[in-house]
């Protein structure tokens, strides 16, 4: 039925909205697709993308002081690794059992854990990502989210970057090594974007709280005691 909706919505939209393509001929597509959203379906379209980038980016940038990593999972390079995680949908994860979101992120940080560290945080964090986002990446008018599950992931990316700058393997060594903070070549790369990505995710939460006439609740927590929130739910 919705779709159904949408459909003959559409159909109205191309009868009343048209412009002349490169070949002279009217061309109705776009302008009806862009019709069916509203300025918060196209503010979410534009955040999921903007977030799901730079997931990858930080992904690119842990291989790269990581290169142990994407080697334990048997790929040809750290582009490959990276490209691995954009298609995740298209890949079987069989050395994570089928955990996903905050159960597949916290495996990063566990000792006994064999395979890609990078690949199960950044897999958890986009799988909640795309969680938060309803698994959609376009929105229309009819479609909805939910404040807490954006609010929820944007607290597991300030928790993510905790443990990377301080969960260590019984040795004392990080099980991840992340921001630089030596004052000769200090790197704080890591931090800025998760901070961007934090920030997409607040915004896009208030957005879609309001929307919805809600108050969105902010509840103030130790990243130090916390453990990753659920998102799916």
């Amino acid at each position: 039925m919705r779709w159904l909706l949408l459909a003959c919505l559409a159909v109205a939209l191309v009868g009343c909205s048209t412009r002349l393509g490169r070949d002279g001929r009217s061309d109705t597509t776009v302008n009806a697709r862009y019709l069916l959203k509203t300025e918060v379906d196209r503010i979410a379209d534009t955040t999921r993308r903007e977030i799901g980038d730079g997931l990858l980016l930080i992904a690119d940038k842990l291989y790269k002081r990581n290169p142990r990593e994407w080697k334990r999972a048997g790929l040809a390079s750290r582009e490959a690794a990276v490209d691995r995680l954009r298609q995740r949908v298209r890949h079987d994860w069989p050395e994570l059992g089928g955990q996903r979101e905050r159960l597949a992120a916290q495996q990063a940080f566990t000792e006994t854990y064999a395979g890609d560290r990078v690949a199960a945080l950044i897999f958890g964090l986009l799988t909640m990502v795309d969680a938060a986002f309803e698994h959609k990446d376009d929105f229309y008018v009819l479609d909805s989210l939910n404040e807490i599950k954006l609010y929820n992931a944007a607290r597991n990316m300030e928790i993510a970057i905790w443990k990377l700058g301080h969960d260590r393997r019984t040795g004392g060594e990080l099980f991840l090594l992340s921001n630089e903070l030596d004052p000769a070549n200090r790197n704080l790369s890591f931090e800025r974007e998760f901070g961007r990505v934090i920030g997409l995710l607040d915004l896009m939460a208030q957005v879609v709280a309001d929307r919805n006439g809600r108050t969105l609740s902010r509840v103030t927590q130790s990243v130090a005691t916390a453990i990753f929130l659920p998102v799916g739910f």
